[in-house]
């Protein structure tokens, strides 16, 4: 694998339109100076300088997508009817996200996750509180019901599906069966990014775990390579998958292809390793870049390296962060 292999590989992330299916949310950040202890109780007086609006859960991973595919990515998911369920579907527009398949519940909250964070002359910014805004029930019959059909309605016109499970209800275990069964019909490719309830998401074309949430699926600890392979043997068995990208954070990637005779396994390093800040919306990103590269054509593994290297640019960012081509080919360089 040459270097001009893979800038050629970059350029083609752009070609695949992707349908993003799960929990869409956004993240609210309030930004405050302290001025005084408060007369009417012990608290904290913020004097209020900024608010920001993020996309945040499934929407991180659209907004992903549409950063490396110029805006070929549709939302697929439910909101409620609200202030915030209006600001969400006016943020994914403006990030070049589509919106006519999202579904919207009158009965139902946009999960919005709003952090109120202080700082003074002498420190640094600090979040001090943090109020979510959520429905974590399933979803109703008559709105499960909107988002199968939506579904049927949007499958045939992409050439991938995410599914970005957060537990909060959308992925119920008929829309997902739904969107398993619709893509088979119409040979697409769906890949699953979860972290638990794997059970569900048999007969996707791949899952995108962390290596916390598969020992959790497993049952045991991955120590060294023997258990990781035995963990992505059980995972890629049990949920008749043909592929299963396993994050392991600082240990890099392991990847597992079903072939026709057996299964091949292989693992590669993280790179960036020394610069980490934060991991938060990374495998938004990892799920991003692998869908568009297997939806590409060019290959599983090209797939997981374009993947890890996106990884290594997002976690120098707090909060969730995106990538473009051109930021992939920089990194390439060095």
């Amino acid at each position: 694998m040459n270097k001009d292999e893979i800038l050629n590989s970059i350029d083609k992330l752009s070609e695949p339109k992707i349908l993003v299916i799960g929990d869409f949310a956004l993240d609210e950040m309030v930004y405050g100076k302290t001025e005084r202890i408060s007369r009417e109780a012990p608290v904290l007086i913020l004097e209020h300088y900024d608010t920001k609006k993020i996309l945040g859960a499934a929407s991180n991973a659209a907004h992903n997508v549409s950063k490396l595919n110029k805006g070929k990515v549709s939302a697929l998911g439910v909101i409620g009817d609200d202030y915030y369920g209006k600001k969400l579907i006016q943020i994914l527009e403006e990030k070049g996200i589509n919106t006519p398949f999202m579904v919207v519940d009158d009965d139902r909250k946009t999960t919005t996750k709003t952090r109120i964070s202080g700082s003074c002359n002498q420190s640094i910014t600090q979040q001090i509180v943090r109020i979510d805004r959520q429905t974590k029930t399933p979803l109703s019959e008559n709105t499960e019901k909107k988002v199968m059909e939506n579904i049927k309605k949007a499958i045939k016109d992409y050439d991938g599906i995410i599914l970005s499970d957060y537990h909060l209800g959308c992925l119920t275990e008929n829309v997902v069966k739904c969107a398993i069964e619709e893509a088979k019909k119409n040979n697409k490719i769906i890949v699953a990014d979860i972290q638990k309830n794997m059970e569900k998401y048999k007969g996707v074309t791949a899952i995108t775990p962390n290596q916390p949430d598969s020992e959790g699926q497993v049952g045991y600890f991955i120590k060294d390579d023997e258990t990781l392979k035995k963990a992505g043997f059980e995972l890629i068995q049990s949920l008749n998958t043909e592929y299963v990208l396993l994050t392991r954070g600082e240990n890099g990637m392991a990847l597992f292809e079903r072939t026709k005779n057996d299964i091949n396994f292989e693992k590669i390093p993280a790179f960036n390793k020394k610069e980490v800040y934060d991991v938060t919306g990374a495998g938004d990103t990892v799920v991003a870049t692998f869908t568009l590269g297997l939806c590409a054509g060019l290959g599983v593994k090209m797939a997981m390296y374009l993947g890890n290297l996106a990884a290594s640019i997002v976690i120098r960012y707090f909060g969730c962060h995106t990538v473009t081509a051109d930021d992939l080919k920089e990194e390439l360089k060095h």
